[in-house]
């Protein structure tokens, strides 16, 4: 999380009129609260931001597996690239209830392919990958609400 994509946050939480914004990305879940002072009218926003302690790579492949440590270890290293939503809406896997999804685990996507859908106020938004790679984690459930910003796909590039 850098510093312009917590003026975005500011800014959206400004232009729509919202009192408090939580997001969490990687891992770090931000909270940002507007208040109102008594007698001021001065708005001060208090951010939030606990750290998540990591468990070493052993002690996580003993508690969930190997294949599953073997995940985790190899996002550790950062060399995964996110596809995040560039709005806040409903995300969808697929352009109907009865159809199969843009994309998978394991497939492989291009610049430019369609991975999901998030709708915003009534409008379906194509959201489109930036990296060429194979899908490795999906994110995000069918259906469930996402802010700006969050991960609703993570890519290895070198697939």
């Amino acid at each position: 999380m850098n510093l312009k994509e917590l003026k975005e946050m500011v800014n959206l939480m400004n232009d729509n009129g919202l009192a408090e914004l939580e997001v969490e990305q990687d891992g770090v879940k931000i909270k940002l609260k507007k208040t109102t002072e008594p007698g001021t009218g001065a708005q001060p926003i208090t951010y939030t931001i606990p750290t998540i302690p990591v468990a070493p790579p052993k002690a996580v492949e003993a508690t969930l597996g190997t294949a599953v440590a073997a995940a985790v270890v190899a996002a550790d290293k950062g060399h995964l690239k996110d596809i995040k939503s560039p709005m806040v809406g409903t995300f969808y896997r697929a352009p109907s209830p009865e159809a199969a999804p843009f994309a998978e685990i394991g497939q492989a996507v291009e610049v430019g392919q369609v991975v999901c859908i998030v709708e915003a106020m009534k409008l379906m938004n194509e959201i489109k990958s930036e990296v060429r790679g194979k899908i490795v984690e999906v994110c995000v459930d069918n259906g469930e609400p996402v802010e700006f910003g969050q991960v609703l796909f993570r890519v290895d590039p070198a697939k």
